[in-house]
């Protein structure tokens, strides 16, 4: 079970929507924010304000914009990937519909590529798609740190 999740967005608008999304969806997972890239990377190498564990745990599923301050969203992707000991499940939540944007983020190991609905009902239904498959039904990684 997802205890954790990490939204890496910049926009503050687009927070209080995903909340305000979750909250209609009955999505009751604690929720951390990270406000740019590099916040984010910190956040997962428990550098700076983010190095208590006991207060900033690592997510089981994080919540990707592209479009960020200081580090962009790819390299966030990667240094998950590539630092993190343990594998969260990363959804891609971002305005970019770009093919290549698209074809990157898989190839850089997203999980799931998710364009954000200008509706807020249509905002509910990922909050309700979120909550129904990668914190309901999917098994993510056992809690143990690769080797």
């Amino acid at each position: 079970m997802i205890k954790l999740i990490l939204q890496v967005e910049d926009d503050e608008n687009d927070v209080l929507l995903l909340r305000h999304a979750m909250d209609k969806a009955g999505l009751v997972v604690p929720m951390q924010v990270a406000r740019d890239g590099q916040q984010a990377v910190d956040y997962f190498k428990a550098n700076g304000k983010f190095f208590n564990r006991a207060e900033f745990p690592l997510p089981g599923l994080v919540l990707l914009d592209l479009k960020l301050p200081i580090l962009p969203g790819f390299d966030v992707l990667k240094a998950i990937r590539q630092h993190s000991p343990l594998q969260p499940a990363v959804i891609i939540l971002t305005s970019s519909e770009d093919e290549k944007d698209i074809a990157t983020a898989y190839g850089l190991g997203a999980n799931a590529y998710v364009v954000k609905p200008n509706e807020v009902g249509k905002l509910v239904d990922v909050a309700r798609a979120i909550k129904d498959f990668w914190i309901a039904l999917n098994r993510p990684p056992p809690e143990v740190p690769l080797p």
